[in-house]
């Protein structure tokens, strides 16, 4: 596995990560066996950051993560996230500092570890201020708990905000060939000052496998049904919107072509795109089973041409697609 410097942090991390929203619920059944032993398969394999978060399942995810790493845990670089989900709250977030000093002790709990490698605000509360929130993560950092902090899902101006109080070590975005918008300010920014890129929905959540249809039915236990909160999201929809989402699969169909080509599997090609941008520390992709750990693995150890490249962005534009729209994450 390509480990990759994590920022200044001084951690390598793999250029393929580990996402576990899946296991916390929301993407319909995962078994809980197969995932202990696609974990395992991971470490084995040099796939070493793991990202989860309180608000996967409300620590479903988090706990499920540290049963399975179990005695491999110093092997792993844990990425846990707060602020997110709390149904009392407005918008459903709080990064105050009472909640900062709380999570990260449920946090710990559920993973069972006394630190955290990297520890994330999950989405900004921009009810409480930002100085609040970085000087509480500071402390944490103080006591041991946490390593490295950082942000997800922060405008470029709230990031120099919280700069300015305190450094920003890793930051996370929706990052994939459907949804390019990082590249405009948020990449080169971390590019410029030395901050860790993690890049989550690697495989534009599902669309990038390749397994869809245009009829497909995500059943109704997955928020990919185009149903909840999520589906409001505007690049949710831009995704899985009934206006959209025929358009998508067919602009993946010719996709497999390319992968075709280097004998790869469309995950690979997915997954080797996102990685080709130097900025990006690693690419987190969600795994249910080890033979998907086994496949993502494949996309380290070859490049994609520059006319390939160009090819991808022609295939996207012949099915209308806009890798780059002009809205924020959380517009509705």
């Amino acid at each position: 596995m390509e480990q990759r410097p994590f920022g200044q942090t001084g951690l390598d991390v793999g250029a393929i990560g580990y996402g576990c929203w899946e296991i916390g619920g929301g993407y319909g059944d995962i078994e809980e066996a197969e995932f202990v032993r696609a974990i395992d398969r991971a470490l084995d394999l040099g796939i070493n950051c793991f990202d989860t978060a309180e608000g996967y399942g409300m620590g479903a995810s988090e706990r499920a993560l540290g049963q399975a790493l179990g005695k491999r845990r110093d092997e792993a670089v844990i990425v846990t996230k707060f602020g997110m989900n709390y149904k009392d709250k407005p918008n459903l977030r709080d990064s105050s500092r009472e909640r900062v000093i709380a999570s990260i002790d449920k946090s710990l709990k559920n993973l069972g570890t006394d630190y955290v490698d990297v520890y994330l605000v999950h989405w900004p509360d921009r009810l409480t201020p930002f100085e609040e929130t970085m000087s509480a993560l500071d402390d944490i950092v103080r006591e041991g708990k946490v390593r490295y902090v950082g942000l997800s899902n922060f405008k470029l101006e709230e990031i120099e905000a919280c700069m300015a109080v305190r450094r920003v070590d890793v930051v996370q975005y929706g990052y994939n060939m459907f949804d390019r918008r990082m590249q405009r300010d948020i990449l080169p920014y971390c590019a410029e000052h030395s901050v860790g890129f993690m890049a989550y929905g690697s495989l534009a959540f599902g669309l990038l496998t390749g397994t869809f249809s245009e009829d497909h039915d995500f059943g109704t236990a997955d928020w990919r049904a185009r149903q909840g909160n999520m589906g409001a999201i505007k690049m949710f929809a831009a995704l899985f919107g009934p206006e959209k989402f025929r358009d998508n699969v067919r602009a993946v169909g010719e996709l497999k072509g390319i992968a075709a080509k280097y004998d790869k599997t469309l995950p690979q090609l997915a997954l080797r795109w996102a990685i080709t941008n130097a900025a990006v520390s690693t690419a987190l992709v969600g795994c249910r089973t080890v033979a998907e750990v086994e496949d993502n693995a494949g996309a380290i150890g070859w490049s994609i041409s520059d006319a390939d490249l160009t090819e991808i962005d022609a295939i996207f534009a012949r099915h209308g697609v806009d890798t780059e729209p002009d809205f924020w994450i959380e517009e509705a």
